[in-house]
């Protein structure tokens, strides 16, 4: 008789100071252990507890008593480009104005770039991602604008991103006629990139498209089985949250501009969500737990662009749920730090600590409705760690989540694990 193999190895982590798990059956300030381990068996979390208790594994890391987080999950990012737009960043600086047609001196660069050279730049920015602690991410088309490009490049991204987003609809080419270009965003190149892709975006924005054409994406990706989200009221009061909201769209994106009936409408899409209590386990046969439109605010591109921050402060006391993501592009967020975005949202957004933490991880997670084991791709859950959930962990060098915002700026990841493997980061 042969013998069967052996499980998984299992990795024991422990004198964890201060371990923020973002359960789903926790608020954020109820979500902190202290002086806790956590074991991992394979890629899936195992075991979590107090270090005390904690059982015998085939490794164990010390922790010193630094902080655990859940790996940053990144909902919303541009890598899959060529060029540099420093340039344009420098004349925002000096006083212009963002506009929507920027996105064109990347297409050009990014169309010239070959298959090895757009896939080395992708794999270096997940790469930089990855050393500051994002362990799921989502990528978009979207500078490519053409039926072979767009496919190109859902094709490059979908080897190194967990999900990957259609926006064809992110502008409207130079000399193209708007509604033509509308209609093969909607067929042709739809069905080139179907694929590769698991969702669909629209720019629906001044200079971009119109709320009537950005319907008409919606539908059309809607009926070939894409989940949908919006970019929306980033550079102005707009159709963008409603057209999210109409489409049930898993998230609408910037969301600068708010009028008090798009947080009540966002509000609206939560609000079996929130009723059903936060005991109420996963989606139920009736739909009760069905998530909402996340409301994903981008606050290092608010700061590029010298926009006005998100009202993530408002959202959340509306019962919104919020995901901070990094916006990476070249024009406008050309960072992944997700410890960035964390900071912002504690001194400027109004946030608490905790508040943000669990928007970059738990927030990220519903947006791209990854926060469970039923999640699009079938994989295990991320963005909060529970038994069974993906083993996606990182420690900083501090004792506390805290010092995230008090310390703004400072590298304070230290290690990560993505899937129960730690990822080598680079010295310090």
């Amino acid at each position: 008789m042969s013998t069967p193999p052996a499980g998984p190895a299992s990795t024991l982590i422990t004198n964890i100071g201060e371990l923020s798990t973002q359960n789903e059956a926790q608020g954020p300030e109820s979500s902190v252990l202290r002086d806790a381990a956590v074991v991992f068996e394979g890629e899936r979390i195992s075991w979590i507890g107090a270090a005390s208790a904690a059982p015998a594994a085939d490794a164990m890391i010390d922790a010193g008593g630094r902080c655990g987080l859940p790996g940053w999950v990144d909902s919303h990012t541009h890598l899959v480009f060529a060029g540099d737009r420093s340039a344009e960043f420098e004349a925002r600086m000096a006083g212009e104005s963002y506009a929507a047609g920027g996105i064109a001196v990347t297409t050009d660069a990014t169309r010239s770039a070959s298959d090895y050279d757009l896939t080395r730049l992708l794999l270096a920015r997940a790469a930089e991602a990855a050393a500051g602690g994002t362990t799921y991410l989502e990528t978009k088309t979207g500078y490519g604008l053409n039926v072979e490009e767009e496919r190109r490049h859902a094709r490059i991204a979908s080897t190194v991103a967990n999900q990957v987003t259609y926006l064809g609809a992110h502008l409207v080419p130079a000399g193209a006629d708007a509604e033509e270009y509308t209609d093969l965003v909607c067929t042709d190149m739809l069905e080139a990139v179907r694929p590769y892709v698991q969702w669909a975006d629209v720019f629906c924005e001044k200079g971009a498209f119109t709320e009537e054409q950005s319907r008409r994406v919606l539908q059309a990706c809607r009926d070939a089985g894409l989940g949908l989200r919006v970019h929306g009221n980033q550079l102005g009061y707009g159709a963008g949250v409603r057209l999210a909201v109409e489409f049930g769209a898993a998230s609408v994106d910037h969301v600068n501009y708010l009028t008090d009936d798009d947080v009540a409408a966002l509000s609206g899409t939560w609000t079996k969500w929130n009723a059903a209590g936060p005991d109420a386990g996963g989606t139920d046969a009736s739909g009760a737990r069905t998530p909402g439109t996340v409301a994903t605010c981008l606050p290092a591109c608010d700061l590029s662009t010298r926009a006005p921050l998100a009202p993530a402060r408002k959202l959340l006391d509306a019962g919104v749920q919020v995901a901070l993501a990094s916006n990476c592009n070249p024009g406008t967020s050309f960072t992944s730090s997700m410890n960035f975005c964390v900071a912002t949202a504690v001194l400027q957004m109004g946030l608490t600590v905790s508040e943000a933490v669990r928007a970059a991880t738990f927030g990220g997670a519903l947006a791209l409705r990854a926060h469970t084991g039923e999640d699009r791709d079938g994989k295990r859950a991320v963005g909060s760690l529970a038994v069974g959930h993906r083993a996606d962990l990182q420690l900083l060098n501090a004792p506390s989540a805290a010092h995230l915002a008090y310390r703004p700026g400072m590298p304070l990841t230290g290690a990560v694990w993505r899937a129960g493997q730690q990822l080598g980061l680079p010295p310090r």
